[in-house]
């Protein structure tokens, strides 16, 4: 046998170790590593005329580029997938720049994309004086529910002692977020007032303060988040961007918080039909962390959850957690929260109780996708996991 085999190259670093490998001249491996990376940049809504451009100059670099067949003839827009390797597309970029039609954005937009996919590790300054190093390894947040009614575990912190006590137990476990709710989201569930929230979690954030944990809380509600702010929370883990509570995005500003921004159907448009599910959540995405930058919060105190299970079929949360890398398109962390969730029930066929496989099964399959926060309530095998994934993950011997 001749050991003749594909090799499939995810980015320019593991271009430049293969490269290496084979014996290539460092000046080779400089030239070529551009050439060795394939990607796929699928634009939305482009004008017909501008999409006819991109797809004859995208041909003309060696790339391949495809428009749908209506938009050779009508006036309206389409959306265009690129496809060639990073030489392709950075030839693409020198030449929209000098196009009409708006596709000096476009190449600048199509440069961001591509160096966002090359993104891994980010270093985020939280509130009240913490700071947190995201990337290569994984980190696990841990979930701290004081309330009577989260789907998996309420009722059994709900007392601040008991509660305390579970955060430190998950801290000796090897958790690097605590995440603090006091009001559930679970479907079907009846919110509880702002009060009542602010009643179950101050106390207890107010203690966990003194301890060296990086604590974020999660709410929607302007006022409980300026409470937890002050009682020395670092981050707010948001499920309605800033449609639920207006005056939370303020708050955030004012306190420079970094932020996770949840994509959640099920509160915000409650039954609406996804066009297309991957398309849909990142634009959306993208709505809010624009909104953030224009009132100050800028994308670099964002982290992103794409909302599995939040609102969608379990075939649909399959496919998320397939297609996450998508999501690296937009240069933030990407924080995941597939723990015990109803779509892995039904993929199983097994209640709460016995989701733990199924959970670290998901956990794992989104690092190796490029998640970057596992959130999770079983933090101990989670970390195990993790450190398996990341090892598999950034291993370049």
């Amino acid at each position: 046998m001749n050991g003749h085999h594909a090799v499939l190259i995810s980015n320019q670093l593991e271009a430049k170790h293969l490269l290496s490998e084979i014996g290539a001249s460092p000046a080779g491996i400089e030239y070529m590593v551009p050439k060795s990376v394939f990607k796929c940049i699928k634009l939305k809504n482009i004008s017909n005329r501008a999409a006819n451009i991109i797809k004859q100059e995208m041909l003309s670099k060696g790339g391949e580029a495809a428009i749908a067949k209506e938009a050779l003839m009508d006036e309206g827009e389409h959306d265009v997938l690129l496809m060639g390797t990073i030489r392709h597309f950075q030839r693409l970029v020198d030449k929209l720049r000098m196009q009409p039609f708006g596709l000096k954005a476009v190449a600048l937009e199509i440069e961001t994309i591509l160096a966002n996919l090359e993104t891994t590790q980010w270093t985020m300054q939280l509130a009240n004086g913490r700071r947190l190093e995201i990337g290569p390894q994984t980190k696990i947040m841990g979930i701290l529910n004081i309330t009577p009614d989260s789907f998996s575990d309420g009722g059994r912190f709900f007392n601040p002692d008991k509660a305390v006590s579970r955060a430190l137990e998950m801290a000796e476990a090897g958790v690097d977020i605590v995440d603090i709710g006091g009001a559930s989201s679970r479907p079907g569930s009846q919110m509880v007032e702002e009060m009542e929230e602010l009643r179950r979690i101050l106390p207890v954030v107010e203690r966990l303060a003194t301890e060296d944990i990086i604590l974020s809380v999660d709410t929607f509600r302007a006022r409980v988040a300026e409470a937890v702010l002050g009682a020395g929370a670092h981050i707010i883990n948001n499920i309605g961007l800033f449609a639920m509570d207006p005056d939370l995005l303020e708050v955030a500003v004012r306190w420079q918080a970094p932020m996770v921004l949840m994509h959640n159907r099920l509160q915000l448009n409650p039954g609406q039909e996804y066009v297309n599910l991957v398309d849909d959540i990142i634009i959306e995405l993208q709505q809010a962390i624009a909104q953030g930058a224009a009132a100050g919060l800028e994308s670099e105190k964002i982290i992103i959850d794409p909302g599995l299970g939040f609102g969608m079929t379990h075939a649909q949360s399959l496919m998320l957690l397939k297609r996450l890398q998508d999501f690296r398109s937009l240069g933030r962390p990407i924080l995941i929260g597939a723990s015990r969730k109803r779509f892995i029930g039904e993929t199983l066929d097994l209640d709460i109780e016995g989701r733990l496989e199924g959970s670290l099964a998901a956990a794992v399959i989104g690092i190796m996708n490029g998640a970057n926060i596992i959130r999770v309530h079983d933090v101990r095998a989670t970390r195990e996991v993790a450190r398996m994934a990341d090892a598999v993950r950034l291993t370049n011997g």
